[in-house]
């Protein structure tokens, strides 16, 4: 999210003063929850000392040390109203929103009524951005008659909140990237066993490994008309060369515009999408279509997703313009946040088809691809875990299923294709803006007809730099 001077001016004013106002609701909250326990004084001491620890810090102005002191505990002692709003306040003012609102949800699970809390909520929502969220909570605070001081903070925010919900914004972000790597199979061709004696093929036809550079970028531009509505418009350019197997260098264009519509727990996004693709220096294929997406955000850790899409893909070569196609794609997906909020799990299932529309010609009396039309589905999983305060480790799989229309005179049968894909990668955030990424993506395409099955190991480091 992308403030002005101002803008910077208001939110440190207002973090200034919620500060003080979530002080001093604690300490009412907690003389309001405050209930007589009857201990031993050593397990009081076990159980308060990191407590009183990390009150200590807070009030030092350390809420990042307060916080890797409390979040070894967070497994054992989640679920405990005062544990679960001191490391809600420890991540809200060391820079987790994220985490925090997760530590608030509980305690306010546990009492609705928690105004300290509530309010607290509110400004982990507001840093997030999500204004919508932090509106509600705000005015929630306010109908539970806070104290004077908190109720001007809380009349701040929602002036800034109504200020950006009435005003036009526009957000730029971008990023380049250089990759560097090593592909086992860069022009996707069947292996010929070693047992197999072929005539002489084209060197095109055979399985070539090669190693590689490329260098990517790409921008967006979000324009916000109020506080549902904004318009989107973004591209990305990215280049692939091989040190020897330069026929089969890359160069592609994706563009993208479209609306998007949000309200509460639910992102509406529509839009037109576009490509050019050039193959060994030379325009190989375009592509033009629309698509659609619903984000349906589910409580405090999980979101549905439903996504469609319509593409045209038309090749240049005249030679290739058999192989033109329509296609429809149309799935739903899941994403959940794991409990410590470092964690998250996705999948998604989807199904498409893929209507072969090439021209008639006197060399394709027929018309279209010789294996017809396809219907195919298939299913991805996805997940990254943190490991430490600046990397993560991520794993990515999927199976995909086509079934071909058009029954091949080689096998008197009807062409199936399988691809297995498996990546697992990891990132290191230098800081907010430099990434570096490592990753291994393994490829197996298996099918009825031996020229089109295929494996493919690739190997990559790449550097990226966002601009936001």
């Amino acid at each position: 999210m992308r403030f002005s001077t101002s803008a910077y001016g208001v939110l440190s004013a207002l973090v200034f003063a919620a500060s003080g106002v979530h002080a001093q609701e604690t300490g009412q909250n907690e003389r309001q929850h405050a209930e007589p326990a009857i201990q031993k004084p050593v397990e009081i001491d076990t159980s308060e000392k990191p407590l009183r620890d990390a009150e200590a810090l807070m009030k030092a102005g350390k809420p990042a040390e307060a916080y890797r002191l409390l979040e070894p505990l967070e497994f054992d002692r989640a679920g405990e109203v005062r544990f679960d709003y001191l490391i809600g306040i420890a991540a809200l003012d060391s820079g987790k929103p994220d985490k925090a609102t997760l530590a608030f949800e509980r305690v306010l699970a546990e009492d609705p009524d928690y105004a300290g809390a509530r309010l607290d909520m509110a400004r982990a929502y507001y840093q997030l951005g999500d204004m919508s969220r932090a509106k509600t909570e705000f005015e929630t605070v306010l109908e539970q008659n806070p104290s004077a001081a908190a109720r001007a903070t809380i009349q701040k925010y929602l002036d800034d909140i109504a200020g950006q919900e009435t005003g036009k914004q526009t957000r730029i972000s971008g990023y380049v990237e250089g990759t560097a790597g090593r592909d086992t199979n860069v022009n996707n061709a069947s292996e010929i066993p070693d047992n197999v004696i072929t005539p002489t093929l084209n060197p095109n036809s055979m399985e070539l490994a090669d190693n590689y550079y490329g260098i990517a970028a790409g921008g967006e531009i979000i324009h916000s008309l109020n506080a549902n509505w904004r318009l989107y418009a973004g591209a990305d350019l990215s280049q692939r060369n091989n040190f020897r197997q330069k026929s089969f260098d890359t160069l592609g264009l994706d563009e993208r515009v479209g609306v998007i519509y949000g309200t509460g727990a639910n992102r509406y996004r529509v839009g037109m999408l576009g490509g050019q693709n050039t193959l060994g220096g030379a325009s190989y294929r375009n592509n033009a279509g629309i698509n659609a997406e619903w984000r349906h955000v589910v409580g405090a850790s999980n979101q549905l997703n439903v996504f469609g899409q319509s593409v045209r893909y038309r090749y240049t070569d005249t030679a290739l313009q058999l192989n033109d196609i329509n296609q429809k794609v149309a799935g739903v997906g899941w994403l959940h946040v794991l409990g410590d909020a470092r964690s998250t799990l996705s999948g998604s299932l989807y199904y498409g088809t893929e209507n072969d529309v090439g021209p008639i010609t006197l060399a394709n009396p027929n018309g279209g691809r010789t294996d017809g039309a396809k219907r195919f589905g298939g299913f991805r999983a996805s997940g990254q875990t943190a490991i430490g305060e600046r990397a993560k480790l991520f794993v990515v799989a999927g199976i995909q299923q086509g079934n071909f229309g058009n029954v091949d005179p080689l096998i008197s049968g009807r062409r199936n294709d399988r691809l297995d894909d498996f990546t697992l990668g990891a990132n290191w955030y230098l800081n907010d803006l430099w990434t570096v990424r490592a990753q291994l993506a393994r490829f197996n395409n298996m099918s009825n007809i031996d020229a089109y099955a295929y494996d493919r190991t690739d190997y990559s480091l790449t550097i990226r730099r966002n601009f936001k």
